[in-house]
């Protein structure tokens, strides 16, 4: 049983999403939680906490992808589709040209996002490819959920992309930490927003990235 009354009681309702879009995330919802006996897509241990634990937290990152300027979203490792088809759902009627590109390799969660794509007539691109592998990338947002540490995203973002305006990340309990850290070898501009779902977790979103030298 996942968490009952999502349309109720969710956090959304301060992102101005509509009841025909919740009802398609609560539906996604469902999906993931009949396809995880199979493929694993989350921990069996979130399942029952799935709105708010994944649906929301990804969710919440709208505010940053909801701009003039932002029309495509490349979502790197993304799984179940977290967040990339909650994104793609919360955005399609607000803007139907905005799209999101799929980095993820395994073959099974990519037939998943192709089917969950499908299913909610989504203006997606699916590639079930190893991110390492690809060069001169183009995207307006790189977002990532639990893929990756921050340095090794960045280091994608700078190696493998050839343009993009943000990265947007979610960065738990020890986040200023790993700020700090990386900022001794990175240069950026950030943002920051304190998580909807955990009051220890930030989302941020990353602008002007260089690389220190030496």
């Amino acid at each position: 049983m996942i968490d009952s009354n999502f349309i109720k009681n969710t956090k959304l309702d301060a992102l101005n999403v509509s009841r025909e879009t919740l009802r398609e995330l609560e539906d996604y919802s469902s999906s993931i939680i009949s396809r995880n006996k199979e493929i694993n897509l989350i921990s069996k241990s979130t399942e029952k906490s799935i709105n708010t634990r994944h649906i929301e937290d990804s969710a919440q990152t709208v505010d940053f992808i909801d701009k003039k300027n932002i029309k495509i979203c490349t979502d790197l490792g993304s799984g179940a589709g977290l967040p990339g088809i909650v994104l793609a759902i919360l955005m399609k009627h607000k803007k139907p040209q905005f799209k999101v590109i799929f980095y993820e390799k395994s073959f099974h969660k990519s037939n998943f996002l192709k089917e969950m794509s499908k299913k909610f007539k989504l203006n997606t691109e699916i590639h079930q490819k190893n991110i390492f592998e690809e060069k001169n990338l183009n995207t307006d947002v790189i977002i990532s959920r639990g893929f990756k540490p921050l340095p090794v995203l960045l280091e994608i973002a700078s190696t493998n992309f050839k343009n993009f305006k943000y990265i947007i990340l979610f960065l738990g309990k020890s986040g200023k930490e790993i700020l700090k850290d990386t900022l001794r070898n990175w240069k950026f501009d950030y943002e920051e927003k304190k998580s909807l779902t955990n009051e220890d977790s930030l989302v941020i979103k990353i602008s002007n990235l260089q690389k220190k030298n030496g």
